[in-house]
C-alpha cells in the first residue's frame, strides 16, 4: 500500500505542474487586469497606477509572475489577494470552513436518501412505490438547484410575511452570533444551513438514486446472486451483503471528486441564500480579476482531487478485495 501511495504521489507531480501552468496563464490571458477599473478613474494619476502595479507585481511579464508565484507556492504561500489585501490562504480558508458546513450537510442528505431509495426501487421494481419515486425523480432532475432555491425562497418569504415568524433564510448566522455559547452557535448555524442543504441534497438525490437503482438491478440479475439464493442465502443477505456491496463500487470509485467538492462550495445556492461560502467569493474574484486568489484556490482543489483519487482507489480495494491498489 505504501509503495502504491508513493508512486501515485510521484506521478501527480507533472500533473500538478501542468495544471499550475494552464491555470495561471489562462487567467492571465483575460483582457485587462485588477487595475483596469482604476485606469478608467480620472482621479488616479499615472504615478499611483505605477505604484499599484509594482506593489501587486503587475509590472512584470506573465512568465515572471508565474515563476514568482510558483516558487512561493512551493513554500505554502499562494500569493496576495488583490481584493482583500491579505494572503490568499487566509482568505480562502475562512470561506472553505463556511462552505464545508453546507456541503457536508448536503452530502449526508444525498447519500442517506439516495442509497435506500435506489436499492428499494431496484428490489421493488415496477411497483407503485417505484413508479411514484420515478415521477418524483424525473421531476427533480428537470430543475436546477438554484431555480428550486429561488422558488423556495419566495415561498418562505411569503410564509414569513403571513405568519410573522422570522425564518433563518439568509446568511450563515443570526445577529448576536458572537455573544452565543458553543451550543447556541452550533444550533444557529444548523438552522441557517438546513433549508439550502435540504434543497440541494434532495435535488441531487434524484440522479444518484437512479444511478444506484440501475447498478443494483444489474447486480440483482447476475448469475452469482441467483446462485446465492439457490443455496439458501436469506433475501436480506443477498441484497445488502452481496448485491449492494458490489453495486456501490462505482460510487466508491467516484469519491475522488468528493474531497475537492467539500471545499468547492455548494454553487449558486450560496448566492441565492446570501451564504458566505466559496462561490460568492470566486464570483467576486472573477469580476475583479483577482489573479492569485483564483489561481490559488484552483490549485488547492486540484491537489485535493489528486489526493481524493488516491483515497478512492484505496477504498475500492477495501470494499472489493478483488481490486488491488497497484
Amino acid at each position: 500500500m505504501v509503495p502504491f501511495i508513493l508512486r501515485r504521489l510521484i506521478q501527480a507531480i507533472p500533473t500538478l505542474l501542468l495544471c499550475s501552468i494552464v491555470i495561471f496563464f489562462v487567467i492571465s490571458l483575460a483582457p485587462g487586469d485588477f487595475l483596469t477599473p482604476a485606469k478608467l478613474n480620472p482621479g488616479i494619476t499615472q504615478q499611483q497606477l505605477d505604484n499599484l502595479a509594482r506593489n501587486f507585481g503587475l509590472d512584470k511579464s506573465p512568465l515572471e509572475q508565474y515563476l514568482l508565484w510558483f516558487r512561493n507556492m512551493l513554500t505554502g504561500d499562494l500569493g496576495l489577494s488583490f481584493m482583500y489585501q491579505a494572503p490568499v490562504q487566509n482568505v480562502i480558508w475562512s470561506r472553505i470552513g463556511n462552505s464545508m458546513w453546507l456541503v457536508v450537510a448536503i452530502l449526508f442528505i444525498n447519500y442517506a436518501v439516495a442509497i435506500p431509495l435506489g436499492v428499494y426501487g431496484a428490489v421493488k421494481q415496477n411497483t407503485l412505490f417505484d413508479r411514484v419515486s420515478n415521477v418524483f425523480v424525473y421531476f427533480m432532475l428537470g430543475f436546477p438547484s438554484f431555480f428550486l432555491a429561488l422558488i423556495a425562497l419566495y415561498l418562505l418569504v411569503q410564509l414569513q410575511f403571513a405568519t410573522g415568524i422570522k425564518l433563518p433564510i439568509g446568511g450563515m448566522t443570526s445577529d448576536g452570533f458572537l455573544q452565543m455559547n458553543a451550543l447556541e452557535k452550533l444550533w444557529d448555524i444548523l438552522k441557517h444551513i438546513a433549508i439550502p442543504a435540504l434543497l440541494v441534497g434532495i435535488q441531487s438525490t434524484a440522479g444518484l438514486s437512479r444511478f444506484l437503482r440501475a447498478l443494483t438491478l444489474e447486480v440483482l440479475n447476475s448469475d452469482y446472486i441467483r446462485t446465492a439464493r439457490a443455496k439458501g442465502v436469506s433475501e436480506r443477505s443477498a441484497i445488502w451483503k452481496h448485491t449492494v456491496r458490489n453495486a456501490i463500487l462505482p460510487l466508491v470509485a467516484g469519491l475522488g471528486g468528493t474531497l475537492p467538492n467539500l471545499i468547492g462550495g455548494a454553487g449558486f445556492i450560496e448566492v441565492v441564500f446570501a451564504y458566505p461560502g466559496i462561490t460568492p467569493m470566486l464570483l467576486d474574484a472573477l469580476a475583479a480579476q483577482d489573479l492569485y486568489l483564483i489561481a490559488g484556490f484552483t490549485m488547492v482543489t486540484t491537489v485535493l482531487l489528486v489526493l481524493g483519487n488516491i483515497v478512492a482507489d484505496i477504498l475500492t480495494s477495501v470494499v472489493d478485495p478483488r481490486v488491488k491498489a497497484a
